[in-house]
């Protein structure tokens, strides 16, 4: 079994194999081939509008580099570990976004994320490609504290506006980011990336090559704060930022905005009940012009320069059935509250009324019990929740690879506390240290990962708490209700952390003599020395393609995952194991796959040649590792 993330590039090469067989030549493309079945589409002429920058080539190569990493459980930081479907990942992200690649390709409904702006006061992780290759890269990646947490003076590094290559370095960043997450969006997916003035120009560019120019959206422009400031230098003070919307491919659908019949008022009444009042009337002028339209409607002619919206025969229905009425000035149309529906629109790219960033910074506060400034400029939860509601259904599944202080998962705890949804949540955030004299630091949070995981913890407690305050309140009052009680909400995550794998790595291309012995003994023991059960179990099931919150069975000794694959990490009598998984693929049809350590048969080649036979002849796929 490949104990390696997914190899993009040859995912590439399948898929484009599997559409055009006849450009390849012993599983190579054949250049001429390619040229002859493309002839009418390819451009032979090197001036052509590109986007390029210092480090690019390598940016791409980044994101090709298969990763060997896992994601290791961590219970005690979670909450309803064994039954929520919410995750929390502490990691760097890219190396998340790769690990994830194989369970969560094409799963993902919706991305939201706020990755640095680059002020030129940003710190943020990059592999310096003039002056590092990626040994090097990888190298800086181990630079951690004593307790395991990335120095700032290791991984981070400021790009300061002085810097040669400002801009590039911020595009290598996020390039490779962007490709990764778009291969876990579903067809139907949608990104939000927030951003400001300094690099909005970049991240359409990149957007347009990774997404395609005809799946963007919007620029929806935010308003982050109510009044100007006064920023040296500045003429003219910037009150919004932007949040680049692209979707996967054209089966996204952004939901219109709706009006509501129930938000409308209803003042007036007559026999036939309660209604409302429109005007019926329009321009009279260019396109809009209509001769056919200026007829008397209850004796009384249009106004100068109007002409009616609808038709004489219509009108004469409606005069029939008494639904104008004049009032002074203009005709007006009776609506009446039985007969109004619900009224869509496109949908605005404004967002004037989503939140602040103070709004943001008291939401915080307020959750930590009035501590002030844990976290910089946060985004607001109604900002977040309206991206959410306008772009998912009830149980899709949300990413935040830049999580920051968490506002996307209390976005999505929330929501579904309003309409009873089941939405899930998958937060990545890096282990960045707070620096010493933050108040976040002083409040006893040494990563932005602490705050995060903290602030999940205290909106569950809060929706906890509202619930059983609601819940007494229709008990005292008798109102237990005709209603069927609705399905409990997903109040939990599950915490895991980036982590080496847990099995030992097969380097040939670097072995020698020194080496030489210590790389055999991974065909005696693969399994790294003091590795536990439960962080051996979730790599398999990463490396198998299942999700971190599929179901888990216990059955002895075997873990049945999803009812379709079955693990055995552990066994005193590997024969009994075995017989044992045999049944159960009998009894149970949805046994797909089977993957057992490849210790566990001791050695004893002939029980495990008959165990490939038998998994064979019952139909399953059968790996050891």
């Amino acid at each position: 079994m490949n104990g390696e993330s997914l190899n993009i590039l040859n995912d590439r090469l399948k898929k484009l194999k599997a559409q055009f067989p006849e450009i390849f030549t012993e599983e190579l493309i054949d250049m001429e081939k390619l040229k002859a079945t493309f002839t009418d589409n390819i451009n032979f002429n090197n001036e052509r509008y590109v986007l390029n920058w210092a480090g690019k080539s390598d940016a791409f190569k980044t994101l090709q580099i298969p990763t060997t990493a896992t994601l290791k459980p961590q219970p005690k930081e979670s909450v309803n570990f064994d039954t929520t479907e919410n995750v929390f990942i502490e990691g760097e992200n890219l190396e998340v976004l790769k690990v994830l690649q194989k369970s969560y390709y094409g799963k993902i409904k919706c991305i939201i994320i706020d990755p640095p702006y680059n002020t030129g006061n940003d710190s943020f992780i990059y592999p310096d490609s003039f002056k590092e290759n990626n040994a090097d890269y990888e190298k800086r990646f181990g630079d951690k504290d004593e307790e395991g947490y990335l120095m700032k003076e290791g991984m981070f590094r400021k790009n300061s506006k002085e810097s040669g290559h400002y801009h590039s370095n911020w595009l290598s960043m996020m390039y490779p980011r962007l490709f990764l997450a778009k291969n876990l969006l579903r067809d139907d997916g949608v990104i939000f990336v927030h951003i400001d003035d300094n690099e909005v120009h970049n991240l359409r560019m990149i957007m347009n090559e990774i997404f395609g120019e005809e799946n963007f959206v919007a620029n929806f422009l935010w308003k982050k704060k109510g009044t100007t400031s006064n920023v040296e230098g500045a003429q003219v003070s910037s009150l919004t930022d932007s949040t680049l919307c692209y979707r996967r491919s054209e089966d996204t659908i952004i939901k219109p905005r709706i009006k509501e019949k129930e938000t409308r008022s209803y003042p007036y009444k007559d026999n036939e009940g309660l209604y409302r009042t429109t005007g019926i009337e329009k321009k009279d002028s260019g396109s809009y012009k209509r001769e056919t339209m200026k007829f008397k409607i209850i004796g009384q002619l249009r106004r100068i320069g109007k002409r009616w919206q609808i038709g004489e025969k219509t009108a004469r229905k409606l005069e029939n059935k008494n639904r104008f009425i004049f009032d002074g000035e203009k005709i007006l149309l009776k609506i009446y509250d039985f007969e109004d529906k619900n009224t869509t629109s496109a949908r605005p790219n404004l967002l004037f009324e989503h939140g602040s960033t103070d709004s943001a910074s008291n939401t915080i506060k307020k959750l930590f019990d009035g501590k002030e400034e844990l976290f910089d400029n946060p985004k607001p939860v109604k900002l977040i929740k309206e991206l959410i509601s306008f772009s998912t259904d009830n149980n899709d599944t949300i990413l935040d690879f830049f999580a920051g202080s968490g506002t996307t998962a209390q976005a999505v705890l929330e929501l579904n506390k309003e309409d009873g949804g089941n939405r899930k949540f998958i937060l990545v955030q890096l282990p960045e240290l707070c620096y010493e004299n933050s108040e976040a630091y002083k409040a006893g949070y040494k990563t932005i990962a602490d705050i995060s995981k903290e602030r999940i913890r205290r909106v569950i407690k809060k929706i906890e708490k509202e619930q059983a305050e609601a819940q007494k309140q229709k008990e005292e009052q008798l109102d237990f209700g005709d209603n069927p009680e609705s399905k409990p909400l997903d109040l939990g995550f599950k915490a895991f952390r980036l982590a080496p794998s847990n099995f030992k790595i097969w380097r040939g291309s670097n072995i020698n003599e020194d080496n030489l012995t210590q790389q055999l003994e991974i065909f005696t023991n693969p399994v790294h020395e003091g590795s536990i059960h439960e962080n051996i179990l979730y790599e398999l099931i990463l490396k198998a393609g299942y999700l971190l919150t599929d179901k888990i069975i216990e059955n002895g000794e075997l873990k049945i995952v999803n009812d379709e694959l079955i693990l055995i990490i552990e066994t005193r009598d590997m024969q009994k194991a075995v017989d044992k998984a045999l049944s159960l693929i009998q009894s149970q049809q949805s046994i797909k796959k089977v993957i057992i350590l490849d210790i566990l048969f001791k050695n004893n080649d002939q029980l495990k040649t008959n165990t490939v036979l038998q998994m064979r002849d019952a139909g399953v796929e059968f790996k050891t590792i």
